[in-house]
């Protein structure tokens, strides 16, 4: 059986091992693959199960690879692949859930904890002298925030929805939610579900960790954040195109948003005429709230489950 790895060097640059799936079969990694529709097909070759974490698989892709029975998506989302195209047909496309929720969480939290207090900004102005020279035996270049009463609002509430809230309560905030599915047994004291205009006008701070869907697509927008507190913090961990760019570039500059910290963005690797890139107050990290070791071991393992799942007849975690 012949797999293919179409772009591997993001879950592993060299601290996993690829065995497990060269137990299954004959196995080439490629690093990289350019996302072309030819380049697609060279890679794919003759092989029957392929592994994609970012590269798309088009129609186009499918109707041409005739041997082609398993789509294996080293991610958790899957829109880079066309389902309908590949369940016609039948091909099964797996993907892998859940294995970074704690990581994710705790990153949400990390970006949070960044924007109140500036870490790495007064690391910086030290390292520079600002305090060997300052009058005072302590000082600060940012306002400093206390999130301990504040409301966070979390839009999405999957597994690391859920995981947020939980570390955030740990923080003091009061949680409220904004899901398509309302969980009752969930709610508490301190988490509440509420409509998305409740969540938009109640909350501190913002985090996104829904899903991207069309309805989803710039759900925070100009229109959106006239919704939303003056000063509110914004958090994205999930999907870059949930916001539009330019509306939030703009509440940035206008004070309307305090501040972003966002891990995603629309195009990835960002595209260096981004508007975020140029607005006040915003951190951006280069999509790694996914990637300690420890989540993509685990990514690793449930793609090996996968594929052992699928060769017995009874495939796991089938998105098609």
């Amino acid at each position: 059986m012949e797999i293919v790895v179409l772009d591997g060097y993001t879950l592993n640059p060299g601290d996993l091992s690829w065995e497990g799936l060269k137990a299954l079969g004959n196995l080439k990694v490629y690093d990289r693959t350019a996302f072309e529709t030819e380049t697609v097909l060279k890679h794919i070759g003759d092989a029957e199960i392929v592994y994609t974490n970012k590269t798309p698989i088009s129609k186009e892709v499918i109707e041409q690879a005739p041997n082609l029975k398993f789509i294996g998506v080293l991610a958790t989302g899957y829109n880079i692949i066309d389902i309908e195209v590949a369940k016609k047909h039948n091909i099964t496309v797996s993907n892998v859930p859940s294995y970074s929720t704690a990581s994710v969480a705790q990153f949400t939290m990390a970006l949070l904890l960044e924007m109140c207090h500036h870490v790495g900004n007064h690391n910086h102005a030290v390292q520079a002298g600002d305090w060997s020279k300052s009058p005072d035996f302590s000082f600060w270049n940012h306002p400093l925030i206390e999130l301990r009463g504040k409301t966070l609002g979390i839009i999405g509430f999957g597994s690391i929805g859920q995981a947020t809230a939980k570390l955030a309560q740990a923080f003091g905030l009061n949680v409220i939610t904004y899901n398509r599915t309302m969980y009752p047994e969930l709610e508490s004291e301190t988490c509440k579900f509420v409509s998305l205009d409740e969540l938009l006008e109640q909350s501190d701070i913002i985090s996104l960790h829904c899903p991207l869907f069309e309805e989803t697509k710039h759900i925070i927008n100009k229109d959106s954040i006239a919704k939303m507190k003056d000063g509110v913090m914004l958090i994205n961990t999930s999907r870059g195109p949930l916001i539009n760019e330019e509306d939030l570039k703009n509440a940035l500059d206008s004070g309307k948003v305090y501040g972003a910290a966002i891990d995603v963005v629309s195009v990835e690797p960002i595209d260096p005429n981004n508007p975020l890139l140029t607005a006040k107050n915003c951190i951006i990290t280069p999509h790694i709230a996914w990637a300690p070791i420890e989540a993509r071991r685990r990514l690793m393992q449930i793609a090996v489950e996968n594929l052992k799942a699928f060769i017995s007849g009874e495939p796991l975690n089938v998105v098609n």
